[in-house]
């Protein structure tokens, strides 16, 4: 178990390269299991989770490969239509993906339910109700979900809320299915136009994904083919708040910045100055920053894993903020350890509002999920002295190479292992 370690206040300036993105990486390994020949996924980030479902697809017969520079090559011919209930896949967040994937593929599957961070339940009801749909029976058995069906058939499926997730996992199912499936009240994420581009190189037919109603034309089979994932939305996201926080000219590079319409316009709001072009965004920090308020909202909206960082970066603006999030109630965990550092706020039921300008001071502070942890990064760079971040494995599943990217702006970052003691303190908590 490590720590990382910040030596706040310094300036940061450079380019930084974007990694694949993780919420498409962790959807597009499982389809490839509907495949009957080699499928290559080029530009996969090197974080935990891709490691996680490698293990998983060999798990159940399939051959995977992983090059240096993380293009995975999945041989899924040999692959059987194995239960999953416990092991590797209860750490993963998104292990339901393989749940819609082995249903098209196998009509039938055993998958333990989600894990990863801890958000609150990750309801997984939708995916349920599209499957049963579909044709499947669904029972849930000691903590795994039992999916059988004769064979699947095309239907229309209402959305009750939208969910990127039961999106994806009923496009995974129905795309072997016979006849016409309807997703209504789908989710436009761009992660779900990047799986439906994979599924039609595989010779699926999809129309309309990216807008909540998405058409699909069964298909008998599915083949391989290249694939190059999309850039990593909210890593970049994350990185143009640190830009904005302690930049002087911080040029991402690998970005779609149609992506980030809503943070830009945010930032810009502020005083940030921001250059955007095909692919990459410069982002030049302000010493002055005007408050906003900001509310998540699903895609196009502001993004919920970009609310954490953002909430830092507001500590600097002039004024008071509020951050409102509509999405995951049990997202201001960060905000106790925000508050360590000297940071002004106070939560009232699902917003959090900001006083600033502060100036953070380094502290000791514990990530407990994935975008806490970016915001305590963050606030580590912009505070004065160090600061020392335990819970590192929920950044890892996030954030491909962190300590190199940062160092490579001009940080002063790097891990530890942690002591015995230390270690104990950490059991505790």
């Amino acid at each position: 178990m490590e720590k990382l370690k910040i030596a706040g206040g310094y300036p940061l300036k450079g380019t930084v390269r974007i990694s694949g993105a993780k919420n498409s990486a962790v959807a597009l390994i499982p389809a490839t299991i509907l495949a009957e020949s080699p499928v290559t996924i080029e530009g996969l980030p090197d974080i935990s989770d891709v490691e996680i479902l490698k293990d998983l697809l060999e798990e159940i017969g399939g051959k995977v490969e992983l090059s240096d520079d993380f293009d995975m090559t999945v041989d899924p011919s040999t692959m059987i239509s194995m239960p999953l209930p416990n092991g590797k896949v209860k750490k993963l967040r998104a292990s339901y993906y393989l749940m819609g994937a082995m249903l098209g593929r196998f009509k039938k599957a055993v998958i333990g339910l989600p894990g990863g961070c801890h958000l609150g339940p990750r309801p997984i009801d939708q995916h349920i109700k599209g499957f049963e749909a579909l044709g499947a029976q669904v029972t849930n058995e000691q903590g795994a979900i039992y999916l059988r069906a004769d064979e699947l058939r095309g239907a229309r499926i209402y959305l009750d809320v939208v969910s990127v997730g039961a999106t994806i996992n009923i496009m995974l199912a129905a795309v072997r299915a016979k006849g016409r499936t309807i997703i209504e009240n789908a989710a436009k994420e761009p992660e779900i136009i990047d799986v439906a581009t994979l599924l039609t190189n595989m010779g699926a037919k999809i129309k309309g994904a990216g807008t909540d109603v998405i058409r699909i034309d069964g298909v008998d089979s599915l083949h391989g083919c290249r694939h190059t994932i999309i850039p990593d939305r909210i890593e970049a996201g994350t990185y143009m708040i640190l830009g904005a926080a302690v930049g002087e000219g911080v040029l991402i590079d690998n970005v779609i910045p149609q992506h980030l319409e809503s943070l830009i316009a945010k930032l810009r709001e502020m005083g940030v100055k921001i250059e955007t072009s095909d692919d990459r965004v410069f982002v030049n920090g302000s010493d002055k920053l005007k408050s906003v308020d900001i509310k998540t909202l699903v895609y196009p909206g502001f993004p919920t894993d970009l609310q954490q960082p953002f909430t830092t970066l507001l500590t600097k603006a002039e004024g008071s903020s509020v951050v409102t999030d509509t999405i995951y109630g049990a997202r201001f965990k960060h905000i106790d350890e925000l508050r360590r550092m000297n940071a002004n706020i106070k939560v009232e039921g699902r917003s959090a509002i900001i006083s600033g300008p502060v100036k953070l001071q380094g502290a000791k502070v514990k990530a407990s999920d994935l975008r806490a942890g970016a915001a305590l990064f963050i606030a580590g760079l912009m505070a004065e002295g160090i600061t020392e971040v335990t819970g590192l494995e929920h950044i890892d599943r996030g954030y491909s190479q962190l300590v190199e990217k940062l160092n490579g702006l001009g940080a002063t970052v790097w891990r530890e292992a942690l002591s015995k003691e230390e270690v104990e303190q950490l059991k505790n908590t």
